[in-house]
């Protein structure tokens, strides 16, 4: 048993003694198990706290991000749903409100709001940046566009968080690949730079694809890669990595590379360094 289960059903069906249920497994919530190495990721925290729900709840927020596959939700965070019931319980939050049968849909036989219901309760509840890595995440995983987010918001006239709402989705951009490329992002625009196109593609004189970097301006040739543990974990990745650099060098671009251990000082020093290099160079032309 992997997922979360009643452990009064499953020892009305027969699957388990009380003693196995006592022993092999590990109470999540009164009567929700899991087995006892199992690992308690945003989704199964989801998945359990609809069980305690016993179905009358709505996921909502982080958990429901997490059933619509959404990456990168913080493991540690409590579960979300929706429902009359407030009693308090450790590792669940209750949120109270009005929510129309069409912003229910049903992922794996559990009630969960909808992609776009659940990107505007994001953006209306949490912090500005938190709510946008979370937004560009669930954008991503589940093809949701901002003009669908920014439509649905006549559904909300006079809600709470509804300034929220329209500062995220002013930042909101669904192809992100992870929470520190929307930081990375972020940091640039607040810097005062224009916004730069992301998963950009980069081709040769040939047209011939290079690979696509994670931020930049293809009019002036200037790249923003964030490199994550994986490029320096994988040798064919590093390998990869450093041949597509060499080769846009050669072509003409500037390509600032970011890792974890650069702050935002270093960032904004490379990206004034590239932008005054691009200013001489066009005085130069002219």
């Amino acid at each position: 048993m992997n997922e979360p289960f009643l452990g009064s059903a499953a020892i009305a069906a027969g699957e388990l003694t009380r003693h196995a249920l006592r022993t092999r497994f590990t109470a999540v919530h009164h009567d929700v198990y899991v087995a006892r190495d199992t690992e308690l990721t945003a989704l199964v925290r989801a998945k359990a706290c609809w069980l305690r729900s016993r179905g009358h709840g709505v996921l909502a927020g982080f958990s429901a991000a997490a059933l619509h596959r959404t990456k990168w939700i913080d493991h540690r965070l409590p579960a979300t749903v929706i429902d009359t019931n407030r009693r308090p319980a450790p590792g669940i939050i209750v949120w109270a409100g009005a929510i129309d049968d069409d912003e229910i849909c049903t992922v794996d036989g559990m009630r969960v709001t909808t992609p776009v219901r659940t990107a505007i309760d994001l953006a209306r509840r949490y912090p500005l940046d938190v709510a946008i890595a979370a937004v560009d995440s669930l954008a991503r995983a589940t093809r949701l566009s901002v003009d669908e987010m920014t439509s649905s918001l006549d559904r909300f006239p006079g809600r709470h968080g509804r300034k929220n709402v329209n500062d995220v989705l002013a930042h909101v951009d669904p192809r992100a690949e992870s929470p520190r490329e929307t930081a990375l992002r972020l940091l640039i625009v607040r810097a005062g730079y224009p916004r730069p196109v992301t998963q950009l593609p980069v081709r040769n004189e040939f047209g011939v694809l290079i690979g696509v970097v994670d931020l930049g301006w293809p009019d002036l040739k200037i790249a923003v890669e964030y490199e994550g543990a994986h490029h320096r974990m994988s040798r064919d990745q590093f390998d990869r990595d450093i041949r597509r650099f060499d080769e846009m060098i050669e072509l003409g671009w500037i390509v600032i590379r970011v890792t974890a251990k650069d702050g935002e000082a270093t960032v904004q020093r490379r990206l004034a360094a590239a932008w005054a290099r691009r200013a001489r160079d066009l005085d130069g032309v002219a």
